[in-house]
Order: structure tokens, then sequence, then C-alpha cells
């Protein structure tokens, strides 16, 4: 999926509970949207076709690089 479309995820920006170290969240509520991951259109810096990448935008703006996965818990996985 590397190099595909950035993804937004649901995580508002903002830093990070320090003491959170397993999928920490941001915070509740903000303007701006996390993106993770990296697109084709970054094919000039080879480091944004890491999933680890964190960018943040206006989740109102569209791009060609950018997208989304549709995803669930499956039922009785928690």
């Amino acid at each position: 999926m590397a190099g595909n479309v950035w993804e937004w995820v649901a995580d508002w920006y903002g830093d990070y509970d320090e003491d959170e170290t397993n999928n920490p969240m941001g915070p509740r509520n903000g303007t701006l949207r996390i993106m993770r991951g990296g697109s084709w259109l970054s094919y000039w810096y080879t480091n944004n076709f890491r999933a680890a990448n964190r960018y943040s935008d206006n989740p109102a703006y569209s791009y060609s690089d950018v997208g989304f996965r549709c995803a669930r818990t499956p039922p009785g996985a928690l």
C-alpha cells in the first residue's frame, strides 16, 4: 500500500499523550486531520513511502493523491 495514496485517519492533529505507547490518540477535536502513508505524487522524496509518515491538512480539501480506507473490527474480535 505504501506509495499509493496518503490515507486520512480518524485522528485530529495535535500532540500525543507521552504515556500512550500503543495506538496513541490525538485530541478529541480540531481543524486539521491526520494523513498517513505516502503517495505516488511524492516520488522525488522516498521517505514519503512509509506507513509511519504523519502529515496534517484540512479535511475539506481534496487531492488526487489522498484517499481513505474503509475498515472495521470483525465481530467478536474485541
